[in-house]
């Protein structure tokens, strides 16, 4: 990918109506535009780190069966009555069509999924099952703030789980949480994210959230010192101030970002939709449920928030837009600067071609090495490449590492063989 082609161009200064990190970064940097409160355009660079995002949730959750589809955004009236959420559900979007029918735009997904699931699920022999979306959910929110944090229109992977009974659900559920780790230490965040204990709803006693530590933080949250479970701030006094896995009284308060949730339903959603199976005995019995989410936009706008300096992002390798950054410093000699185009041109093919992501800043002109410096730092590529007239005096080029000062010459021989 070339700077000099990029549908987008970063700016020399953040957006001053943005109070929010993530936003400012990520809007500066050209990842995301506001289109209205709570509503962004993903470019280029902030969609390929969106996608990263999507393809690290799909291999972990295809390893444990997982099987993704995709449903609709609008849907009928008719199945948020069944549940009793058309008139209690506050952030609903609702729409009426030219037919003189009543739609809601897709807020979550349960109301679509259980009839779904209903008509190919029959006999004990049919489950478990675990379907999955990532998808654009709509909520009505009041009051739409923390830039991607908190949306009126956001990505969700939500996917849904059905059982035989509570057992089978328990140990998915477990399973669940350590592919919620896996997911979010492929972004970045496992040191700073704790599974944390919310309110469970009408099944279970305690549903389970996902936080990452950040001053950004919506939510307040208390670290158990003992085994670094947290709990919710909304649950803590009805637990004694203490926390509900080894009973340890030493809590440490934080602010947290929520990145995920996991749900146990039981039969909240399938027996409204009379959604059952045929045991072993030919008995009829309702399916028990669980569901598990996670905003993509927040993981992305998380990760800015925790990785970040005065500079501007640091990507970590897995989700980071581009691999490396190449910057080619012009010279004012003709002669010098042609074989620093050249080289820097043979640089970038041989690492794409080594299926190594380069974002190449071919940019010339009134651009300066400054203006290409603060660029690189602003975007937050893990690795930062030049050219100069200085690094292919010595048959090499220089490499520095996104968030390091050290630097150092490698020789051009062996760039490739060094990222």
């Amino acid at each position: 990918m070339r700077l000099s082609t990029l549908f987008t161009k970063t700016s020399k200064e953040a957006p001053k109506d943005e109070l929010s990190v993530n936003a400012r970064l990520l809007m500066q940097a050209g990842f995301i535009d506001k289109l209205t409160a709570g509503v962004y355009t993903y470019l280029p660079l902030g969609l390929r780190v969106l996608n990263k995002i999507a393809n690290i949730i799909r291999e972990e959750i295809n390893k444990v069966g997982g099987q993704e589809i995709l449903m609709p955004s609008l849907t009928p009236k008719s199945i948020w009555e069944t549940t009793g959420r058309w008139a209690s559900f506050d952030a609903l979007f609702r729409l009426a069509g030219v037919d003189n029918k009543e739609y809601a735009l897709g807020a979550t997904h349960e109301e679509v999924v259980v009839p779904l699931a209903k008509q190919h699920v029959f006999s004990y022999k049919d489950l478990p099952v675990y379907i999955y979306q990532i998808q654009d959910k709509f909520r009505n929110e009041k009051r739409a703030k923390s830039g991607i944090l908190r949306g009126r229109e956001f990505i969700m992977k939500d996917l849904y789980s059905f059982h035989v009974n509570e057992e089978d659900l328990d140990e998915y559920y477990k399973t669940m949480q350590k592919v919620y780790f896996k997911i979010f230490a492929r972004c970045g965040l496992l040191d700073k994210t704790y599974l944390t204990f919310a309110a469970g709803g009408s099944f279970a006693k305690y549903s389970h959230e996902f936080q990452t530590i950040t001053p950004a933080g919506e939510d307040e949250i208390y670290i158990c010192d003992g085994c670094k479970i947290a709990v919710n701030a909304e649950i803590l006094g009805e637990l004694g101030n203490k926390c509900p896995n080894c009973g340890n009284q030493k809590l440490q308060p934080e602010k947290a970002i929520e990145v995920g949730n996991i749900f146990k339903l039981g039969t909240k959603y399938s027996e409204p939709f009379g959604f059952a199976y045929f045991d072993e005995a030919g008995n009829k019995r309702p399916v028990i449920m669980g569901c598990y989410g996670i905003g993509l936009g927040r993981v992305l706008g998380t990760v800015a928030e925790v990785s970040h300096d005065e500079s501007g992002l640091r990507w970590p390798k897995e989700i980071a837009p581009l691999a490396v950054h190449l910057v080619t410093l012009n010279s004012p000699d003709i002669e010098a600067d042609n074989k620093i185009k050249l080289a820097s041109e043979k640089i970038y093919r041989e690492l794409e071609a080594s299926g190594i992501e380069v974002l190449f800043d071919d940019r010339e002109g009134e651009t300066s090495t400054g203006e290409k410096f603060a660029d690189a730092d602003l975007i937050g590529c893990p690795i930062r490449l030049v050219v100069s007239e200085r690094t292919l005096e010595q048959d090499s080029v220089e490499v520095k590492k996104r968030g390091e000062e050290k630097k150092e010459l490698v020789k051009l021989s062996h760039v490739t063989s060094n990222m």
